[in-house]
Parts: structure tokens; C-alpha cells; sequence
């Protein structure tokens, strides 16, 4: 009977263990409560509107006449009001267009941080509060590369939030947005950070947070909440094929945030560190090329005139592993560390050359105003041509040189037949400066460098587009 208690006893301990581990499980895993966030930094959250006037001239268009319409028509009173007596310039008339967003303070003095496309162009900026005041903003200046704006708002006492670490978010975590999608005032959705450090087409000096917290038209400029309720970005972009929701959403993270807030409100405008140099991703096949054992930094691809990086030793070919101690995993995650570093400031990098590092230092310039273009040229068809390697090449000539800005000669390939190189992705219009790191001068060199080359063996070979140079790498053909 003894015994029989004591098993007993053992069997409502174990399910009382199962039970506890079974309930602090189901805990941890369970979503979480955001209701004590959202009434306490709801509040900070604002809704902005904007109003801009649009000219819009009436009057038929040219070569066209007011047609002859019988005395007293209706018709008449019409053609009159849209195009004009005698369809001509029927002068000028304003239009109030609108837009909607989001934002929030930043402080109790009344600082607001809102988008930049939210605010662009409008004459006239309306900041409506969560207790229903609406007060008329003052810009106190916009980054349209970070996609930043500051505001001002007469006052004081004003609810603000906290912020908080973006640096820190880890992928998974739980955050939570407040804005006012398709002006829907204080609107609030959840979900979790999908990935950090993405690089847009649009700009690729602000390192996003990818979301999946639905994001949607009105939500931009609106805070990004950790479960602290500290804000750790700004929602800003969406990807969609619809123009609403699609799971994917794009913040910018309140570091560099408010590294812009801080020079808006010093200077009035945003000045971002610059290297001077295009850069490309590190791909596998390129990385067997350059003798790495993985795909890891950035590949620098051309070093612009009158830049940071020309009065270095850096050259094209090298790849840039680090910047001022910090890792560059891939090509994304470079421009922004540029972009943080200050004009002037010097920082230390390490690069791999020929399979083995090398440091060097180098102070960062300023970024320009405007990103250099590269312009081409429709080629003389007189041009000495072969072809090699299923390429059909020509020599560039002196005004082309100058042109795509190339100190260097290179070869323009005017056909790219089926082949190794064609199936590496050089097309029609490329111009082909080096191989495996030599430079290419004439359609000989080119044969002799090919011939030369490891077959079987990826090599890389280097490009001028119109968009400017990249690498790309070809496996070599064995010889027959």
C-alpha cells in the first residue's frame, strides 16, 4: 500500500512538471499583448497632410480652333469655361492637390520626423494630433536620399516617444507600427522583422529593416516599435504589384535616422561620407576567380576621377573586406558605412589583392550632389574588327575613350555569338577592359590573354556598360 503511494505520488509529480513546462511553452510562443504599448506611445503618433497648388492652363490645343457653334448654344458656355474665348489661352487655373502620411515627435519641444516623399513640394503642411488639434508645421529641412524629413511644431509639451537601438533588432523579433494607412488615423499593425540591412534600387546608403507588418499608402513617415516600445525605424517603402499590402515592407532604421535629424537641424542640409569607387557583389564563381575560398566582400569595380579612392593604392580588381574594423559581408553593406563616416575623417581598409590582404588608409570625401553618369556614343562602323572567342570586337577610339571616361583602351563588342563568354553575360555594347586583371589593349592582346588562360577554370573579366563597369565571370572553354 506504501509503495503504491509513493508511485502514486511520483506520477502527479511528473504531470505537474509536464503541465508547468508545458504552459511556460506555450507561454513564450504565444503572441504577444501590444495594448499597454499602443496606449502608452499611441499619442506621439500624428497624421500629416499636405497641400500643394497645381497651375493647370486652359485652352484647346495648338493648331486647333473653336469651332463654329450656333448663337445661344449650351455648348457655347462650355468651350468657353474649359478652353477659352476662341479656344485660345484661356488662362491659368489652381488646383489644391493632397497627400497623406504618417509621422511622430521626436521630442516635447515639438520636433517631428516624418518621410520626405510625404512632404515633398507642399506649400502647406498640417500636423493632426491624436487629441484632434491640427497645427500647420514648419519645414525645417528634407534628405530625399535617406527619405527624411524634419518638422517643427509651435508649442511645447508635446507627447514623444522613446528610441530605441535598431542596431540590435534581430530577425524574428515582434514589432509594431502606427500610422495612418489610406488615411485612417491611428492605425495599428504587428508582425516581425523578415530581414535587415537590404539594399533598394532606390537608395542604397540606407541599410532597411524588412518587415512584414502590413504597411500601406498613408503609413510612410510613421514609427517602427520594438516590444519595449522604444522606435527602432521608420516605415518607409513597400514592395507591391496591387499598390497595398504584400508582406513585404521596408523601414529605415533610427540610427541613421536621427544621424540625418541631427544634421538637419545643425546645418539645414545632409552631408554623407564618399569613397569614390563602384563596387559589385562578390559571386561564387568570381570568387574562385579571384582564389577566395567564399563570396565575401566588395569587388571594386572602377575608381572614379578626382575621388577619396584615386589617391589611394586601392585599385580595380581589389575587394574590400573591411571598413574602419567593421566587416563588409557583401557589396549593400558598404555605402552605408560611407555614408555614416564623416567628411574629412580618415579610416582604415582592408583589402585582398592577388590572394593576400593589404591595409591601407584613406580619408573620406563628400559625397557629391549628383551621381556621375557614364555616356556612350554609336561607334564609327569604318572600325578595324575580329573576332575572337565568338566576340565580335573593335578598338575604341580616342572619343569614345574620353566619352565613358576610360583612361585605359579597351575592346567593344559589336556581336556576342553562342559561346563561354556569351554564356558568362557579355552582350553587344559591352567594352571589355581586363582579364583574370590585365589590362586588354588591342584585339591581339585580348586572343593572347584568352588562349593563355586555365581551362576549365572560372576567370573574371571586367566591363564598361552604360550604367557603368561590372565583372563577371567565365568559366574557360577547353581547347579542342
Amino acid at each position: 500500500m506504501k509503495n503504491r503511494n509513493v508511485i502514486a505520488g511520483l506520477l502527479v509529480s511528473f504531470l505537474i512538471l509536464i503541465c508547468t513546462a508545458s504552459m511556460n511553452a506555450a507561454a513564450r510562443y504565444s503572441l504577444p499583448d501590444f495594448t499597454e504599448l499602443v496606449e502608452e506611445h499611441a499619442d506621439a503618433v500624428v497624421n500629416i497632410s499636405t497641400s500643394k497648388q497645381t497651375e493647370v492652363k486652359r485652352g484647346l490645343p495648338p493648331g486647333m480652333d473653336m469651332p463654329e457653334l450656333p448663337e445661344g448654344s449650351p455648348f457655347g458656355d462650355f468651350f468657353e469655361k474649359f478652353f477659352g474665348e476662341h479656344g485660345g489661352n484661356g488662362g491659368e487655373e489652381f488646383f489644391n492637390s493632397r497627400s497623406l502620411g504618417s509621422g511622430f515627435i521626436i521630442s516635447d519641444d515639438g520636433y517631428v520626423i516624418t518621410n520626405h516623399h510625404v512632404v515633398k513640394g507642399a506649400d502647406e503642411i498640417i500636423v493632426k494630433l491624436s487629441d484632434r488639434r491640427q497645427l500647420v508645421a514648419e519645414m525645417i529641412g528634407s534628405d530625399p536620399r535617406s527619405d527624411i524629413a524634419l518638422l517643427k511644431l509651435e508649442g511645447s509639451n508635446f507627447p514623444s516617444v522613446k528610441l530605441g537601438d535598431s542596431d540590435a533588432v534581430k530577425v524574428g523579433q515582434w514589432v509594431l507600427a502606427i500610422g495612418s494607412p489610406f488615411g485612417f488615423d491611428a492605425s495599428v499593425t504587428a508582425g516581425i522583422v523578415s530581414a535587415k540591412g537590404r539594399s533598394l534600387p532606390s537608395e542604397n546608403y540606407v541599410p532597411f529593416i524588412q518587415t512584414d507588418v502590413a504597411i500601406n499608402p498613408g503609413n510612410s513617415g510613421g514609427p517602427l516599435f520594438d516590444l519595449d516600445g522604444n522606435v527602432v525605424g521608420i516605415n518607409s517603402q513597400i514592395y507591391t504589384r496591387s499598390g497595398g499590402f504584400m508582406g513585404l515592407s521596408f523601414a529605415i532604421p533610427i540610427e541613421d535616422a536621427m544621424d540625418v535629424v541631427e544634421q538637419l537641424k545643425t546645418h539645414g542640409y545632409v552631408s554623407r561620407g564618399w569613397l569614390g569607387v563602384y563596387i559589385q557583389e562578390v559571386t561564387r564563381e568570381l570568387a574562385e576567380s579571384f582564389g577566395m575560398e567564399k563570396p565575401t566582400g566588395a569587388l571594386v569595380a572602377k575608381i572614379l576621377p578626382d575621388s577619396p579612392a584615386q589617391d589611394t593604392d586601392i585599385q580595380v580588381g581589389d575587394i574590400i573586406l573591411s571598413y574602419d574594423g567593421k566587416e563588409v559581408k557583401n557589396s549593400a553593406s558598404l555605402p552605408p558605412l560611407v555614408g555614416r563616416t564623416r567628411v574629412g575623417e580618415t579610416v582604415k581598409l582592408k583589402l585582398m589583392r592577388d590572394g593576400k590582404t593589404k591595409n591601407i588608409k584613406l580619408k573620406i570625401g563628400q559625397l557629391p550632389e549628383k551621381n556621375q553618369s557614364l555616356a556612350s556614343k554609336d561607334a564609327p562602323e569604318e572600325e578595324t574588327e575580329d573576332t575572337v572567342f565568338g566576340l565580335v570586337l573593335r578598338p575604341l577610339t580616342d572619343e569614345e575613350l574620353e566619352n565613358l571616361e576610360l583612361e585605359n583602351s579597351g575592346l567593344l563588342v559589336l556581336e556576342a555569338q553562342s559561346g563561354a563568354a556569351k554564356s558568362a553575360g557579355i552582350r553587344k555594347g559591352d567594352v571589355i577592359q581586363m582579364i583574370n586583371g590585365e589590362p586588354v589593349e588591342s584585339v591581339a592582346a585580348f586572343t593572347k590573354l584568352m588562349n593563355d588562360l586555365p581551362e576549365g577554370k572560372f576567370i573574371s573579366i571586367l566591363v564598361q556598360r552604360s550604367h557603368g563597369p561590372e565583372f563577371l565571370a567565365m568559366r574557360v572553354p577547353e581547347k579542342e
